[in-house]
C-alpha cells in the first residue's frame, strides 16, 4: 500500500518531504552535536549550493529553447512543465538550504567580521536576485507573456556563472 502511495505522490510533495527531512536532520545535527556538526553541515551546504547552481545554469538554457517554441504548442507546454518543476522542486529548496546552512556556518565559525565573507554575501544576494528574476520569467513563460529574445537569455545564462566564480574565489582564496 505504501508503495502505491509513493507512486502517486507528486514531484512537489516528494521535494517538500526531501526538504523537510534535510532541514530536520540538519537541525538535529546542529542541536545535538553543536560545533562537532560543522563538517556535516558544511557538506550539506555544498550539496545545496551545487544543486542551486545546477538549476540556475539550466533554467535560462530552457528559456532559450522556449523562445523558439510557438506559444500554446506542445513544445511550449512541455517547457512550461520543465521550468516550473525545476524551479519549485530543485532551485527553490536548494536556495533555502544554502542560505540557512550558510548563515549557520558563518555564525558557528565566527566569520561575520571577515571582509571576504561580506563580499561573498553581496554576491550571494546578487545570485538570489537573479533567482528572483528567473522566477518571474517562469511565471511569464507559463502565461505565454515572455517578451524577451533568446539572445537576452543567452546573456543572462552567463550571470550565475560569473557570480559563482566570484563566490568560489572568495571562499577558497579569502583575499581580504
Amino acid at each position: 500500500m505504501a508503495e502505491m502511495a509513493a507512486k502517486e505522490a507528486s514531484p512537489g510533495k516528494r521535494a517538500a518531504v526531501a526538504l523537510a527531512v534535510t532541514v530536520a536532520l540538519s537541525a538535529a545535527a546542529m542541536v545535538l552535536a553543536g560545533p562537532a556538526a560543522y563538517p556535516w553541515i558544511k557538506a550539506v551546504h555544498v550539496i545545496a549550493v551545487i544543486s542551486w547552481m545546477a538549476g540556475m545554469l539550466y533554467l535560462p538554457r530552457l528559456f532559450i529553447y522556449h523562445c523558439d517554441a510557438a506559444p500554446g504548442s506542445e513544445m511550449s507546454e512541455t517547457f512550461k512543465v520543465m521550468e516550473g518543476r525545476l524551479l519549485r522542486i530543485i532551485i527553490n529548496p536548494a536556495m533555502i538550504v544554502t542560505w540557512v546552512l550558510g548563515l549557520w556556518l558563518a555564525w558557528q565559525g565566527g566569520l561575520f567580521t571577515a571582509g571576504w565573507l561580506h563580499a561573498k554575501l553581496a554576491l550571494v544576494l546578487a545570485l538570489s536576485g537573479v533567482h528572483g528574476y528567473f522566477s518571474g520569467a517562469v511565471r511569464r513563460f507559463a502565461q505565454d507573456r515572455n517578451t524577451v529574445t533568446a539572445r537576452h537569455w543567452r546573456l543572462w545564462n552567463e550571470v550565475p556563472t560569473v557570480l559563482m566564480i566570484g563566490i568560489v574565489i572568495l571562499v577558497i582564496v579569502k583575499p581580504f
